[in-house]
Protein backbone atom coordinates (compact mmCIF):
# COMPACT_ATOMS: atom_id res chain seq x y z
CA UNK A 1 0.00 0.00 0.00
CA UNK A 2 1.25 3.38 -0.82
CA UNK A 3 0.19 6.43 1.23
CA UNK A 4 -0.28 9.68 -0.83
CA UNK A 5 -1.15 12.85 1.77
CA UNK A 6 -2.70 15.88 0.79
CA UNK A 7 -2.25 19.10 1.04
CA UNK A 8 -4.86 21.80 -0.16
CA UNK A 9 -4.11 25.39 -0.88
CA UNK A 10 -5.38 28.85 -0.66
CA UNK A 11 -3.25 31.98 -1.09
CA UNK A 12 -0.17 29.45 -0.73
CA UNK A 13 -1.36 28.53 3.30
CA UNK A 14 -2.76 24.80 3.78
CA UNK A 15 -6.20 24.82 4.10
CA UNK A 16 -9.25 22.18 3.86
CA UNK A 17 -12.59 22.20 2.84
CA UNK A 18 -15.72 19.98 3.40
CA UNK A 19 -16.67 18.40 0.04
CA UNK A 20 -15.71 21.31 -2.14
CA UNK A 21 -17.36 24.00 0.02
CA UNK A 22 -15.18 26.91 0.04
CA UNK A 23 -17.43 28.35 2.70
CA UNK A 24 -15.71 25.78 5.10
CA UNK A 25 -12.11 26.75 4.96
CA UNK A 26 -10.14 25.59 8.06
CA UNK A 27 -6.78 27.08 8.19
CA UNK A 28 -3.95 24.75 9.72
CA UNK A 29 -1.04 26.16 12.07
CA UNK A 30 1.48 25.16 10.19
CA UNK A 31 3.32 26.03 6.93
CA UNK A 32 2.48 23.73 3.30
CA UNK A 33 5.88 23.07 3.60
CA UNK A 34 6.02 22.49 7.35
CA UNK A 35 3.69 19.64 6.91
CA UNK A 36 5.25 18.22 3.52
CA UNK A 37 8.30 17.76 5.92
CA UNK A 38 6.79 16.06 8.76
CA UNK A 39 5.00 13.68 6.34
CA UNK A 40 8.85 12.96 4.69
CA UNK A 41 10.27 12.89 8.47
CA UNK A 42 7.00 10.27 8.72
CA UNK A 43 8.41 8.05 5.85
CA UNK A 44 6.34 9.29 3.38
CA UNK A 45 7.59 9.50 -0.33
CA UNK A 46 4.49 11.01 -2.41
CA UNK A 47 2.79 14.12 -1.87
CA UNK A 48 -0.96 15.58 -3.60
CA UNK A 49 -0.38 18.74 -3.67
CA UNK A 50 -3.92 21.16 -5.06
CA UNK A 51 -4.00 24.26 -6.26
CA UNK A 52 -7.68 25.59 -4.91
CA UNK A 53 -6.76 28.46 -6.16
CA UNK A 54 -5.81 27.56 -9.95
CA UNK A 55 -9.20 25.21 -9.66
CA UNK A 56 -11.78 28.33 -9.33
CA UNK A 57 -9.46 30.61 -11.60
CA UNK A 58 -8.49 32.91 -8.87
CA UNK A 59 -4.63 32.38 -9.70
CA UNK A 60 -1.86 29.66 -8.90
CA UNK A 61 0.39 28.17 -6.31
CA UNK A 62 3.24 27.30 -8.41
CA UNK A 63 5.44 29.27 -5.68
CA UNK A 64 4.20 26.56 -2.95
CA UNK A 65 5.02 23.98 -5.46
CA UNK A 66 8.96 25.08 -6.37
CA UNK A 67 9.45 25.51 -2.37
CA UNK A 68 8.00 22.24 -1.67
CA UNK A 69 9.87 20.32 -4.62
CA UNK A 70 13.38 21.97 -3.90
CA UNK A 71 13.52 21.92 0.13
CA UNK A 72 12.19 17.59 0.26
CA UNK A 73 12.91 14.67 -1.67
CA UNK A 74 9.05 14.11 -2.29
CA UNK A 75 7.51 12.98 -5.21
CA UNK A 76 4.60 15.49 -5.90
CA UNK A 77 2.02 15.51 -8.07
CA UNK A 78 0.13 18.62 -8.34
CA UNK A 79 -3.18 19.75 -9.71
CA UNK A 80 -5.84 22.43 -9.83
CA UNK A 81 -6.26 24.81 -12.72
CA UNK A 82 -4.29 22.73 -14.50
CA UNK A 83 -5.76 23.34 -18.20
CA UNK A 84 -3.23 23.76 -20.80
CA UNK A 85 0.01 22.01 -22.22
CA UNK A 86 1.23 25.59 -20.85
CA UNK A 87 0.27 24.79 -17.48
CA UNK A 88 1.15 21.52 -17.34
CA UNK A 89 5.08 22.36 -18.48
CA UNK A 90 4.71 25.23 -15.74
CA UNK A 91 4.17 22.63 -13.07
CA UNK A 92 6.48 20.56 -14.29
CA UNK A 93 9.33 23.42 -14.44
CA UNK A 94 8.18 24.09 -11.35
CA UNK A 95 9.06 20.58 -9.84
CA UNK A 96 6.31 18.84 -9.83
CA UNK A 97 6.69 15.04 -10.81
CA UNK A 98 3.11 14.69 -12.45
CA UNK A 99 0.14 16.56 -13.03
CA UNK A 100 -3.20 15.86 -11.92
CA UNK A 101 -6.14 16.60 -14.33
CA UNK A 102 -9.88 16.58 -13.91
CA UNK A 103 -11.89 19.09 -15.30
CA UNK A 104 -10.14 19.46 -18.67
CA UNK A 105 -10.28 15.53 -18.70
CA UNK A 106 -14.30 16.01 -18.44
CA UNK A 107 -14.32 19.18 -21.03
CA UNK A 108 -11.74 18.15 -23.38
CA UNK A 109 -10.55 14.37 -22.98
CA UNK A 110 -8.73 14.52 -26.55
CA UNK A 111 -6.68 17.21 -25.59
CA UNK A 112 -5.71 14.99 -22.08
CA UNK A 113 -5.08 11.84 -24.59
CA UNK A 114 -2.40 13.80 -26.61
CA UNK A 115 -0.83 15.37 -23.22
CA UNK A 116 -0.63 11.87 -21.67
CA UNK A 117 1.36 11.04 -24.89
CA UNK A 118 3.67 13.60 -24.66
CA UNK A 119 4.45 13.18 -21.38
CA UNK A 120 3.68 9.10 -20.43
CA UNK A 121 3.63 8.67 -16.75
CA UNK A 122 3.13 11.71 -15.53
CA UNK A 123 -0.76 12.77 -16.15
CA UNK A 124 -3.01 11.50 -13.52
CA UNK A 125 -6.68 11.88 -13.86
CA UNK A 126 -8.25 12.18 -10.92
CA UNK A 127 -12.78 13.49 -10.35
CA UNK A 128 -14.65 15.06 -7.48
CA UNK A 129 -17.76 13.11 -7.40
CA UNK A 130 -20.65 14.06 -5.94
CA UNK A 131 -24.03 12.07 -5.74
CA UNK A 132 -22.62 10.13 -8.42
CA UNK A 133 -21.57 12.84 -10.67
CA UNK A 134 -18.24 14.27 -11.56
CA UNK A 135 -17.85 18.24 -10.10
CA UNK A 136 -15.19 20.64 -12.25
CA UNK A 137 -13.79 23.87 -11.15
CA UNK A 138 -13.10 23.44 -7.85
CA UNK A 139 -16.09 21.44 -7.02
CA UNK A 140 -17.87 24.79 -8.06
CA UNK A 141 -19.61 23.31 -11.11
CA UNK A 142 -22.10 19.56 -11.23
CA UNK A 143 -22.02 17.83 -14.56
CA UNK A 144 -23.56 14.87 -15.87
CA UNK A 145 -20.53 13.02 -16.13
CA UNK A 146 -21.06 9.44 -14.13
Amino acid sequence: MIAVPAIDLIGGKLVRLEKGDYSTKRGFGVSPLEAAKAFEGAGLRYLHLVDLDGAKGDGDNLRTLEEISARTSLVIDFGGGVRSLEDIERCFNAGADSVNLGSVAVKSPEKVEAWGRKYPGRIILSADVRSGKVAVHGWLEDTEVE
